[in-house]
């Protein structure tokens, strides 16, 4: 480190500059307040400032308030023979490192710059790796084919205009990365960003969620609640499983995306509303229009800017960089290195029915598990080596048999446990939702999926 000593007796100032020498840091002296100033003004790289607290012609506060001008993240050590409360307070409240009592015992003092010195690393590596995580997470939408190259340009466009945006994507293709990025790149980007998932709260609480509610506006209500519209007031909100929304609500949004205002739940006061609304879904919305489960003019006003995202079986020239971004996301260059140079193509030979998100999952075991052969194994029938569940054969068929692929069979087993659980409910979807721990946007996008 680069250390500068402001103390006016000869002895201690040269003692101190020889010991820390010896330890491999570089000092430069100063016998008084003023030239010691003088040195910090004119080089703001002193990494630590020893200084008295009594000096000629300006005092060790004077130096400390200087040294910290000059480098914030300077630290300062003030010793002194005169000792008090008062001021070893003064000190500390302007931002010294420590406050130390003479005489000075060499042992203790390079105890002092050592926790200064590893202090100084850990805050450097701590600096670095948040400008890497911050790099990584900024990064635009991962993908070099022509799909991704398309859909990365139309986000540009749409990025800068306030635009209501629609989502829709399969389950694990990145419609809320999506929506982060384009949040990121438009002029709301200092504002909040805030998700909500319709599917994941319960029907009976969504309103007040969303809308907010007024102290007493029903039992329980105890005090004034914000709602996720107003938390992301001046920003972006961004609505998962918006085909999730029930029809009673859907007349509120409707209201909210043509006046920008809105009503808290038992308010009586209209709020106005700054907030671009970026929606999300896995299901045909038009279908649902046509079903009647949705309002066909909410619909519209939702599809304003409509944003499809591929499944990542339609872009597999795109898993080997999303792959490499999974592991240098977690630090895991070394392994990424040493993986078998089959495995991209393993990979890119199997289909991925939970898209990105799988993969991003697959990529987290193997740095878990340090098991690079699983991307040999992911299209075997017997195991899903991705998701880590076997699949023993039935033991009532005999081995010259053939067997259904393993995405056959775990949809006939699916349909099955669907199936079961609507019967143990009556057929109530919410119902049916809770009892295999599922949202009910999913188990609804699944039962239309089974349909077909």
């Amino acid at each position: 480190m680069k250390i500068l000593i402001v103390e006016d007796e000869n002895i201690t100032r040269k003692t101190l500059s020889d010991l820390l020498r010896k330890e491999g840091h570089s000092t430069e002296t100063a016998a008084e307040g003023e030239a010691g100033i003088r040195l910090l003004q004119q080089d703001a790289g002193f990494d630590v400032v020893i200084t008295d607290l009594r000096l000629p012609r300006r005092d060790g506060m004077q130096v400390l308030k200087a040294a910290k001008s000059a480098n914030p993240d300077c630290e300062v050590i003030v010793i002194t023979a005169y000792a008090s409360v008062e001021t070893a307070v003064q000190a500390l409240k302007q931002g010294a490192y420590d406050y130390v009592t003479k005489p000075l015992t060499p042992e203790k003092f390079l105890i002092l710059i050592r926790n200064i010195d590893g202090f100084r690393k850990v805050r450097s590596e701590n600096e670095q790796l948040k400008k890497r995580l911050d790099e990584i997470e900024n990064k635009p939408m991962i993908g070099s084919s022509p799909v991704m190259r398309k859909l990365a340009e139309t986000m540009r466009n749409v990025a800068v205009h306030d635009y209501t945006v629609l989502i829709q994507g399969e389950s694990g293709t990145g419609k809320e990365v999506t929506a982060k990025t384009l949040h990121r790149f438009s002029r709301r980007s200092s504002g909040p960003f805030v998700a909500v998932n319709c599917a994941a709260i319960p029907e009976t609480l969504l309103e007040s969620e969303l809308f907010g509610h007024e102290e007493g506006a029903f039992s329980g209500a105890a005090g004034r609640h914000t709602g996720y519209f107003e938390r992301a007031n001046g920003g972006t909100l961004f609505i998962d499983d918006i085909d999730d929304f029930p029809l009673h609500l859907q007349v509120k949004l409707l209201r909210i995306l043509q006046e920008r205002q809105f009503y808290r739940v038992g308010g009586t006061e209209s709020i106005a509303l700054d907030v671009r609304i970026i929606g999300a879904t896995k299901v045909d919305l038009q279908q649902m229009v046509k079903e009647k489960k949705f309002r066909e003019d909410l619909y519209y006003r939702l599809h304003i800017i409509p944003l499809r995202l591929p499944p990542l079986r339609e872009r597999k020239e795109d898993i080997p960089e999303l792959a490499q971004h999974f592991f240098e996301k977690r630090g895991a260059e070394l392994l990424l290195r040493e993986l078998p140079e089959a495995f991209f193509d393993q990979l890119c030979d199997y289909n991925w029915p939970g898209n990105v998100r799988q993969l991003e999952n697959l990529i987290e075991r193997i740095i878990a598990t340090g098991d690079t052969g699983i991307a040999a194994r992911l299209t075997a029938p017997e195991t899903d080596t991705a998701g880590g569940i076997a699949l023993n054969q039935p033991p009532h068929k005999k081995a010259a048999e053939s067997y259904p692929s393993y995405e056959t069979y775990m949809n006939e087993r699916e349909k099955e446990i669907l199936s079961w659980a609507l019967e143990q409910t009556g057929h109530n979807i919410s119902r049916a939702a809770a009892l295999l721990d599922l949202p009910r946007g999913t188990l609804r996008s699944k039962l239309e999926r089974h349909k077909n």
